[in-house]
C-alpha cells in the first residue's frame, strides 16, 4: 500500500523545506514553482522525503547497528573506513526495501509518464538534509543516477541513493565539517531526464569561481550528459557574461575559450546507464552552445541569483547546473545551489603569491587559485594507490574521484590530465585552498613518483608545473592598513587572463591596456593577414591562417572576436572604474614575429623611432589591420556596453597625425564624444610635451610613458646592453620633462597620469610627481600596494612642507 507521506512534487516544495526533502531537492521545487513566471525552465519530478528515510532505518533497527560499526572511527585508516562503509551501505540498502515505498515511487513516476511518455527516463539524485547550505557544499559526496526507465529499476537506483549516505568519502566529508553521521538524513530527487546526451550540458556560477569576482557569470559546457565535466573526464567550453551591463541591455558574450570536449556521455544499454563515445573533430573545433543559448543561461543564471539572493536577504552566489534538451532544443536548470567557496573568502586581507625565479616547464593547463606549492609527485592511478600517498605530497592523476577526497585533503597540489575549472579535482582544490593544474593532457603518463615540483597558479589563467623547488613568496596585506592617496593608483595590464583578480585590488582603474599583449598571446596572426589573406606569401602560413580561423565568415571576424573579447574582459572587470586602452605599439621587427607578419613589415635599422603608434594607423600599409583594431573597440564599447572603455594613441608624433587618427577612427565608428568615449594620448615624445597645449585641443587627456620619454630625452636606446647605464628616469632633464607634461595639461585642465614603472621603481619620482598633483599613477599589479604606501607619505611629506613653508 503506498503511503503518500513519503512523496513530495517539486510543485509542492521550496527552500523551506530543507529538513523535509534536503537542500538540492528542496532547490529544485523552489526553481520550479517560482521561477517559471521568470521564464526558467525545470523539468518537472517529486522527492522521497528524509522521513522515508529515518522510517526505514527505524522500522528494521538499523541505528544500532549504524551506531556499533562506525564507533572509534579514524578516517586515516583508509582500509577500515572503506570496510565499515560498505557494510553501513549495504544495512541501509536492505532496511529501505519497503513495499510502502515501493508503491509510493511506482504512484508517482507513473504521474510523471502521464505528463512526458510511457517508460520515460528519469534522474535519481541524491539530496541530503544538511546539503548545499553556505558552509558545505556536500558536492558529489553522494550518488546519483542516470537514465533510469521503469518503475523497478527506479526504485533500485532510489535504494543505492539512500545508501550512498555511508560512501567513503561522504562519511570523511562530514567528520571535516562537524556533521554527526546520525543528524544527516537523505532525500531522493527523481526529475525527467533531458536528453542533452543529444545536446550539451554544463555547470555554471555566478560569480568567478577562482577570484571570486562578482560581476560575472561563468558558464561551463560539453557535449552530452553532464556528468563528464563534473568528472573532470572532459575539458569543458568557457563563457563569461558580465552581469552589470547584461542587466540594463548589452547582451555580448564577455569571453570565451575552446575546450577539448573529445568525450560525449551518452545513455548506455543493458545494466550500464550510461556511456562515453568520442566526439567527432569537426564537434571539437566548435562550441557546445550558441552565443544565443550562453546569453540565456546567463539571464537564467541571474535571474536564479536574484531570487534566492532576495530569499536569503543578502547577495548569494549560485553554483547551478544545466542541460540543452537535443529533442525539443530547449535549455533547462536542472540543479541550484549556494556557492560555497570563492563566495565565502574574507576580503580583510589580501594575500599575494608571485614566484622569484622560473624553472624548466614540465607542463601547463588551466590554473585553479592562484596560490603556489611545492612537493614531490604521487601518481595516483587507482583507489590501490592512495595508500602510498604521503602528506604533503601532490597527487598526479588522469583524473579524481570524490573517493579520493580523504587523501586529497592531504596534498600539496594537485595536477590532471583531463578537466576544466568546474571538475571534482578543480572543486575539491578551491575547497581546500591548494593549487590544482587540471587538463595538462598527458602529465601522469610521463611524471616520476619522488620528483619534486613547483605548481603555480599565481601567473594567471594558465597554471604551470615546473621542475625542482623555485622560490616564490607570499605577501600579506590588510586591507584596513590601507589609506588611499589623493593620487588615483591604477594597474598597467595586458593579461585578460589575469584581468578578474587584479580588479579585487584597491585600485582606481586602468591606466595602461597593452593591446599589443592580447594580440600577441590570444590571436597570434598579423592584423593585415586577416584583413587582406590574399596577401599572405607563404603557403605555410595561408594554411595557419586558414586552420584558426575556419569557424568564422570571414578571417577578419576572428581578428575582432578576440581582440573585442580579450580587451572587453579587462574592461568587465573593472567596470565601471576607467579603463584605458592603448593602440597597438608593435615595433616592425616585433610585427614580424607574428604568423605571416614578415610579408607585411619592413626591416628597419632602428625600429624603436620607426614606423610605430601613430603613424601606421592612417597608412595605407597598416589601414585595413587599425580598421579591425577599431572594430573591435567599437564591439567593445557598443555591444558590449562597456562604456568605461578609454581609447588611447601612442607614439604620436606631430598635432596632424593627430588629427588624422582622430578623423580615422571616427570613420571607423568610434567617433570621440559619443556613448562618452574620451580620446588619451601617450605623452612619451618631447614634441609631446613642447606642443601640449595643440595637443591639448584634440585630446581629453594624456598618459606620460616614462620609458620613451626618458630614451628620447637622453637620447639612449633602451634596448641596447651597452648604454643601459644611462637610462635613468631620475635625470634633471627628464623630471624637467615630466614637470613640464603635468603642468601642460593642468593648464589645459586635461587628466593626466603616467603608466612606466619609474614610481614604483624610485619613490623620490612618486614624490615629485605627488608634489606636482599629477592625477594618477599607473603600476604593475605587483607594485600597487606598495606605490600606494609610497605616494601616500610623498603627499604627506608635501603637505608638511607647504604648511611649514607658508
Amino acid at each position: 500500500m503506498a503511503n503518500s507521506s513519503y512523496i513530495r512534487r517539486f510543485g509542492e516544495i521550496g527552500l523551506d523545506d530543507v529538513p523535509l526533502v534536503g537542500g538540492k531537492t528542496a532547490s529544485l521545487g523552489e526553481l520550479y514553482s517560482a521561477l517559471a513566471s521568470a521564464g526558467v525552465r525545470v523539468p518537472n519530478g517529486f522527492a522521497i522525503t528524509a522521513a522515508a528515510y529515518r522510517d526505514a532505518l527505524t522500522a528494521s533497527g538499523a541505528w544500532d547497528e549504524l551506531h556499533e560499526l562506525l564507533s572509534g572511527l579514524d578516517k586515516r585508516k583508509i582500509a577500515d573506513l572503506a570496510r565499515r562503509a560498505t557494510a553501513a551501505r549495504a544495512i541501509v540498502y536492505d532496511a529501505t526495501d519497503r513495499a510502502d515505498l515501493r508503491a509510493s515511487v511506482a504512484a508517482a513516476y507513473g504521474e510523471l509518464e502521464k505528463q512526458y511518455g510511457r517508460n520515460l527516463a528519469v534522474a535519481v539524485r541524491s539530496s541530503a538534509t544538511a546539503e548545499d547550505l553556505p558552509t558545505a557544499s556536500f558536492a558529489g559526496q553522494h550518488d546519483s543516477f542516470l537514465n533510469i526507465r521503469g518503475a523497478r529499476a527506479l526504485f533500485d537506483a532510489c535504494r543505492r541513493c539512500f545508501a550512498s549516505l555511508f560512501t567513503d568519502r561522504a562519511i570523511s566529508y562530514r567528520i571535516d565539517n562537524g556533521f554527526d553521521h546520525f543528524k544527516v538524513a537523505l532525500s531522493v530527487a527523481v526529475m525527467k531526464m533531458v536528453r542533452s546526451d543529444l545536446a550539451a550540458s554544463g555547470v555554471m556560477f555566478t560569480l568567478d569561481t577562482e577570484s571570486g569576482f562578482r560581476d560575472v557569470v561563468f558558464i561551463t559546457g560539453a557535449y552530452g550528459l553532464g556528468e563528464n565535466i563534473v568528472q573532470g573526464v572532459v575539458e569543458p567550453d568557457e563563457f563569461y557574461v558580465h552581469k552589470p551591463t547584461f542587466k540594463t541591455g548589452s547582451r555580448a558574450v564577455l569571453s570565451r575559450r575552446l575546450g577539448a570536449k573529445d568525450k560525449r556521455m551518452v545513455y548506455g544499454s543493458g545494466r550500464s546507464t550510461t556511456r562515453n563515445v568520442a566526439a567527432s573533430p569537426i564537434e571539437r573545433r566548435r562550441y557546445c552552445i550558441s552565443d544565443q543559448d550562453v546569453l540565456e543561461l546567463a539571464g537564467y543564471a541571474i535571474a536564479v541569483e536574484d531570487h534566492y539572493s532576495a530569499k536569503a536577504g543578502a547577495p548569494m552566489p549560485m553554483d547551478i547546473e544545466w542541460a540543452k534538451d537535443g529533442k525539443d532544443g530547449e535549455l533547462y536548470i536542472i540543479q541550484a545551489r549556494p556557492e560555497t567557496v570563492a563566495s565565502q573568502r574574507s576580503p580583510a586581507t589580501l594575500e599575494s603569491y608571485n614566484l622569484k625565479s622560473k624553472g624548466r616547464e614540465l607542463a601547463s593547463g588551466r590554473a585553479v587559485g592562484e596560490k603556489i606549492a611545492t612537493g614531490n609527485i604521487r601518481k595516483v592511478a587507482t583507489k590501490q594507490d592512495l595508500r602510498s600517498f604521503k602528506p604533503g605530497e601532490v597527487l598526479v592523476a588522469p583524473s579524481t574521484s570524490p573517493d579520493w577526497e580523504p587523501v586529497m585533503k592531504q596534498a600539496a597540489a594537485i595536477i590532471t590530465d583531463h578537466g576544466g575549472r568546474t571538475c571534482h579535482a578543480a572543486i575539491v582544490a578551491r575547497e581546500l585552498g591548494i593549487p590544482a593544474v587540471v587538463g595538462t593532457e598527458n602529465f601522469s603518463r610521463n611524471a616520476r613518483n619522488g620528483t619534486s615540483v613547483t605548481v603555480s597558479c599565481a601567473e594567471g589563467d594558465i597554471g604551470h608545473v615546473y621542475e625542482g623547488a623555485v622560490p616564490f613568496e607570499v605577501e600579506h596585506i590588510a586591507i584596513s592598513a590601507l589609506k588611499a592617496p589623493r593620487t588615483e593608483i591604477m594597474v598597467n595590464l595586458g593579461n585578460p587572463e589575469i584581468a578578474l583578480k587584479t580588479a579585487m585590488l584597491p585600485s582606481s582603474g586602468v591606466g595602461l591596456a597593452r593591446m599589443e599583449f592580447i594580440i600577441n598571446q590570444h590571436i597570434g596572426v598579423h592584423p593585415m593577414a586577416l584583413a587582406c589573406p590574399e596577401k599572405v606569401k607563404s603557403a605555410k602560413d595561408r594554411q595557419r591562417v586558414r586552420r584558426l580561423t575556419e569557424a568564422y565568415a570571414k578571417p577578419a571576424d576572428f581578428f575582432v572576436e578576440r581582440l573585442s573579447e580579450g580587451v572587453g574582459l579587462i574592461a568587465a572587470a573593472f567596470y565601471p572604474r576607467p579603463v584605458i586602452i592603448r593602440l597597438s605599439d608593435f615595433k616592425t621587427n616585433e610585427y614580424a614575429n607574428l604568423i605571416a607578419g614578415s610579408d607585411f613589415e619592413a626591416k628597419e635599422e632602428n625600429p624603436m623611432i620607426g614606423f610605430r603608434g601613430a603613424a601606421r594607423y592612417a597608412h595605407p600599409a597598416y589601414a585595413p589591420g587599425f580598421a579591425l583594431e577599431c572594430a573591435a573597440l567599437r564591439r567593445v564599447v557598443k555591444e558590449m556596453g562597456l562604456t568605461n572603455l578609454k581609447v588611447m594613441i601612442p607614439f604620436c608624433r606631430r598635432v596632424d597625425e593627430a588629427r588624422r587618427v582622430i578623423q580615422a577612427m571616427g570613420e571607423h565608428g568610434l567617433k570621440q564624444g559619443e556613448s562618452g568615449l574620451e580620446i588619451f594620448m601617450m605623452c612619451e615624445i618631447p614634441n609631446n610635451v613642447i606642443l601640449i597645449d595643440q595637443f591639448a585641443e584634440l585630446f581629453d587627456g594624456f598618459s606620460i610613458g616614462s620609458n620613451d620619454l626618458t630614451q628620447l630625452t637622453l637620447g639612449v636606446d633602451r634596448d641596447s646592453d651597452i648604454v643601459a647605464f644611462d637610462f635613468d628616469e631620475r635625470d634633471p632633464g627628464v623630471l624637467e620633462m615630466l614637470r613640464m607634461a603635468v603642468k601642460g595639461a593642468k593648464r589645459n585642465r586635461r587628466h593626466i597620469g603616467i603608466c612606466g614603472e619609474a614610481p614604483a621603481n624610485y619613490p623620490e619620482i612618486a614624490a615629485f610627481l605627488a608634489e606636482l598633483e599629477i592625477d594618477s599613477i599607473s603600476v604593475n599589479p605587483s607594485s600597487v600596494l606598495r606605490t600606494i604606501n609610497v605616494v601616500r607619505e610623498a603627499e604627506q611629506k608635501g603637505r608638511l612642507r607647504r604648511v611649514g613653508s607658508t
